[in-house]
């Protein structure tokens, strides 16, 4: 199950112990292999270094990369805390899977055990000649590691609180949850016509939001029970008590037990909306920075015109029409998968900051601009649905203006949505 393990993996990369763990024993390895050179009979070809050099540069090590992992937490937990009161607390999570930030910290307690875990065995006279050779140029590799990384990383930390580097992550899981879903906009599996029978409906007994749904195992189920299945609720969807997950029309014995179970163990279900099979919690999440930089309390217009162009990108994107080897065929014939409506990516995009940008004339200005660049790139259905949204966009921002001048530039710039 590909996509399952790819979701899980997703979710590891959110944790901060997984790296710091992996480095552990990696740096433990790292102090015993010293140990080889013992082994091959090397300490008579190599270069004689003394216990107390070896020594020294291990204490200076066990010493300092303890301050600096303390620090860098530190400074890791002030830059997540910036990220989610300037941002949103939605994009917590794509800080904090930020590659450099762990690798750093991952980095420094790698050394620290290292340093640790080699000094015990030194003063123990647990490597020959040859031995403290190979751990004098394994700690000056360490030391080179570290040198580097902690450059690599001062530069990072130092924007990684930053809203600009919180919204570019946003753009960047948005964009990649997009490509996924516009290259198979089915999920492989079959399209759900919109007039085709329902079925038996198959409710869930967990609460909370569908994260992935495995279509692969439905097909197993599907060919199983001799079923056809139509997803009922996408990544993204809040299901509970009287909301199914999907339909099942089977066509000879009724449906197992076993086998009801196993559909709706296909559907991951958690507490919180996840990025990675889920494009419009990118959109929503980006909206909702800019409908936060536009509140009173930060009064920020110029993030929520930066992320008024960073959607048209991402539906640029969407809309970018497939080339012919791109298409991902559909793999699952028993199962059904509907797909996500454009009317509520715009609903999702530009609802919110249309609504509390209004009273600001420049905000206005920009959000009717890319609407009109929608109008240019995208299809019947993009244009008429852009049309619309700037129609209200230009409703609203009639009752919110107070100055005649600014309610006259906007009709100006929603010119193209009255014909």
């Amino acid at each position: 199950m590909p996509d399952r393990i790819r979701f899980f993996l997703n979710r590891l990369g959110e944790r901060l112990w997984v790296k710091p763990l992996a480095m552990c024993f990696l740096s433990v390895a790292g102090a015993f292999l010293a140990k080889g050179a013992d082994q091959q009979s090397l300490g008579d070809k190599l270069p004689t270094v003394t216990l107390d050099s070896v020594e020294t540069l291990l204490v200076t090590m066990s010493a300092s990369m303890l301050v600096i992992a303390t620090f860098s937490v530190g400074a890791m937990v002030s830059a997540y805390s910036s990220a989610s009161n300037m941002a949103t607390p939605r994009a917590f999570t794509l800080v904090v899977a930020d590659d450099a930030s762990q690798t750093a910290m991952s980095t420094f307690i790698g050394a620290f055990i290292f340093s640790i875990v080699a000094l015990v065995a030194l003063k123990n006279a647990y490597y020959g000649e040859g031995g403290r050779f190979v751990l004098f140029l394994l700690t000056l590799l360490v030391f080179a590691i570290v040198i580097g990384v902690f450059v690599r990383w001062t530069d990072r930390i130092a924007r990684l609180g930053q809203v600009s580097s919180t919204v570019e992550k946003l753009e960047s899981a948005a964009a990649e949850s997009l490509q996924q879903r516009r290259l198979a906009p089915t999920l492989c599996a079959c399209p759900a016509e919109p007039d085709s029978p329902q079925g038996e409906a198959l409710h869930g007994t967990s609460i909370g939001y569908v994260q992935q749904v495995d279509i692969e195992a439905l097909q197993a189920c599907a060919e199983r029970g001799n079923l056809r299945i139509r997803v009922a609720a996408l990544p993204g969807t809040f299901t509970g008590p009287g909301r199914p997950l999907a339909y099942f029309v089977p066509h000879s014995a009724p449906v197992s037990e076993d086998n009801r179970q196993a559909i709706e163990q296909a559907f991951l279900i958690g507490n919180e909306r996840v990025y990675d099979d889920d494009p419009r919690f990118g959109l929503i999440v980006l909206a909702e920075v800019a409908s936060r930089a536009l509140s009173p309390g930060v009064n920020d217009p110029g993030t929520a015109i930066d992320i008024i162009g960073r959607l048209v990108r991402l539906f640029a994107l969407w809309l970018k029409p497939l080339e012919q080897d791109e298409a991902r065929p559909c793999k699952y014939e028993r199962v059904e998968v509907p797909e996500i409506a454009l009317v509520d990516m715009f609903d999702d995009a530009f609802t919110p900051i249309a609504r509390d940008g209004s009273g600001t004339i420049e905000v206005v200005v920009r959000i009717l601009k890319a609407l009109h660049s929608l109008t240019v790139i995208g299809d019947e259905q993009t244009r008429d649905l852009a049309k619309q949204h700037a129609r209200l966009a230009l409703a609203r921002a009639e009752l919110a203006l107070s100055v005649d001048e600014d309610r006259k530039v906007a009709r100006a710039a929603a010119r193209f949505a009255m014909s």
